[in-house]
């Protein structure tokens, strides 16, 4: 992330991605697969193996589509698609935290620190009630923190860069540096 002025002069805080350029891989149809869809490839590897011929690209990603689309396997879709000031979403796989006790992980108040046990301020307190004896499903608890899918909607496309195929987003986008992302236009 960093920081730019726009036209007023105001400065915006935005996250810079490098977004592309990607290949069509594949068109899936009605017909023969039952969906439309279009399958996308980013980023050759380095080195390639034997066993991943046909494999060409590192990453993979499938997008749905409704009735007819105008590209053609192989085709390369860059960031010329997108204009400055249009709204998108951006998805990806949040940073993972780790095991997080309930006060971190869903925001609980926690027990007071005087007035009895001095070891129950970070604990849920009661998970259960009489009936039905039994721990409700979905019920709040400590566990795995993050590596979730993120969506963020409607984030504004504030610079575009040809040259370096970047684009500058404002906000933050989901999950850690360098990690893959996917974005959608609204």
């Amino acid at each position: 992330m960093t920081q730019i002025y726009d036209k007023d002069g105001d400065v915006v805080p935005v996250t810079i991605i490098e977004a592309g350029p990607c290949f069509v891989t594949q068109i899936k149809s009605k017909d023969k697969d039952g969906y439309e869809s279009v399958q996308i490839g980013f980023e050759k590897p380095k080195k390639a193996k034997k066993t991943q011929k046909g494999k060409e690209y590192r990453y993979l990603r499938e997008f749905r589509i409704n009735g007819l689309c105008d590209v053609k396997q192989g085709d390369k879709i860059t960031i010329e698609i997108f204009k400055e000031g249009d709204k998108v979403k951006v998805s990806g796989i949040s940073k993972g935290k780790g095991f997080a006790g309930v006060v971190k992980r869903h925001g609980f108040k926690g027990g007071s620190a005087s007035h009895g046990d001095p070891h129950s301020q970070r604990k849920p307190g009661s998970i259960g009630s009489s009936f039905p004896e039994r721990v409700i499903k979905g019920m709040r608890m400590a566990g795995h923190m993050g590596m979730e899918r993120v969506s963020v909607k409607n984030l504004k496309i504030v610079a575009i860069d040809l040259e370096n195929n970047s684009i500058a987003v404002s906000g933050a986008v989901p999950g850690s540096n360098n990690g893959l992302i996917t974005i959608q236009s609204v």
